[in-house]
């Protein structure tokens, strides 16, 4: 089952993000990774800024999160993580297929360019990297990241057709 999270979800997510994340480690630059990897503040700081997360659940249990934060004419995908335990699953898939649904405006999604499980996942499902150019304005106009993580990431656009 799919379902928007809600403030009661708030430990859930930080608890799967930060496990995901680990497949982070040793990859993407070290100054760029630390312990955790998104504090409870962090998560609550991109609430705030409107990023909204949704939940695969399994009997009850969230084994799967995606956020998404509308910003003028796009719409990012944001933070998409699943359990360890339940990855390989379909279950990113299923919460992506979900988001490209509801989505009214351009997607798209960033993410760190070494992650090269990342970059194929969202190819799979209909988006294709965009130029370094394209990319750099990108980044700056909907995300806001370090210089470092900007050198260090990619974007990608849904090109894919909406079902």
């Amino acid at each position: 089952m799919i379902r928007r999270c809600t403030d009661s979800d708030v430990p859930v997510i930080e608890s799967i993000i930060n496990q995901a994340a680990q497949a982070y480690e040793g990859v993407i630059p070290s100054d760029c990774f630390h312990h955790p990897y998104m504090t409870e503040h962090e998560l609550l700081k991109e609430i705030a800024a409107g990023v909204q997360f949704w939940a695969s659940e399994e009997e009850g249990t969230v084994i799967g999160v995606m956020g998404v934060q509308n910003l003028r004419d796009v719409t990012l995908i944001r933070h998409a993580y699943v359990a360890n335990a339940h990855q390989k699953r379909g279950i990113g898939g299923a919460l992506l297929n979900a988001l490209v649904q509801q989505a009214k405006e351009q997607l798209l999604v960033g993410t760190w360019a070494a992650a090269v499980w990342a970059i194929r996942f969202y190819e799979r499902h209909g988006f294709c990297l965009v130029s370094a150019e394209e990319k750099d304005r990108l980044l700056s106009t909907y995300w806001t990241i370090s210089q470092r993580q900007r050198e260090t990431s990619v974007v990608l656009k849904y090109a894919g057709a909406r079902a």
